[in-house]
């Protein structure tokens, strides 16, 4: 199974297009939504074409494709425009006889962990910064911010396919690989 991981698309339908034509051209099965899909949240500025509504309807029309977890800016009134599940605070994907336990990272975070055995993943969006390590007893995964990076990254998005985790621009540029 191939799977796409995006987080923080923060309401930007520029970014979000980017992301539905990654999603295209990837031929993922899933697309999995890190939370932060519609809001800016206080902190952020207003991303490139901040235009929710607009972000609601290219979600929408995949809804059968996406498994969305919260964001702390994702609230209630957003569940009502959206035609897929956003409200719970982490899905969990069985692959093989590990798990991955996806989260947006404001509850659970590398200094929080969820419930995890060894080898598991532990996957989570939140910080808008990459990030693919190997840790101790787990694999830590942020496939970055989709459309208002930080710590001088750029847009990008992740792919978990045969056991090789991708780090990718808009671009199709590789950003990092990590076996996990």
């Amino acid at each position: 199974m191939k799977l796409m991981f995006a987080s923080d698309i923060h309401g930007s339908v520029y970014f979000c297009e980017k992301m539905l034509e990654a999603y295209q051209k990837e031929e993922a099965d899933r697309l999995i939504l890190l939370g932060d899909l519609l809001y800016h949240g206080p902190r952020n500025d207003l991303p490139k074409d901040y235009a929710p509504k607009q972000v609601i309807f290219l979600l929408n029309e995949i809804k059968d494709d996406i498994c969305a977890v919260r964001g702390n800016c994702d609230a209630e009134v957003d569940q009502m425009v959206l035609e897929f599940p956003i409200m719970a605070d982490y899905c969990i994907i069985l692959e093989g006889n590990r798990t991955i336990y996806a989260s947006h990272g404001h509850i659970f975070n590398k200094d929080n962990l969820p419930p995890l055995k060894e080898g598991d993943i532990f996957i989570h969006g939140h910080t808008h910064v990459w990030k693919a390590k190997k840790r101790e007893h787990y694999v830590l995964l942020n496939p970055g911010s989709v459309s208002l990076p930080k710590e001088g990254n750029i847009q990008t998005y992740g792919i978990l396919e045969d056991g090789m985790f991708t780090v990718r621009g808009f671009g199709g540029e590789i950003v990092k690989s990590l076996k996990v």
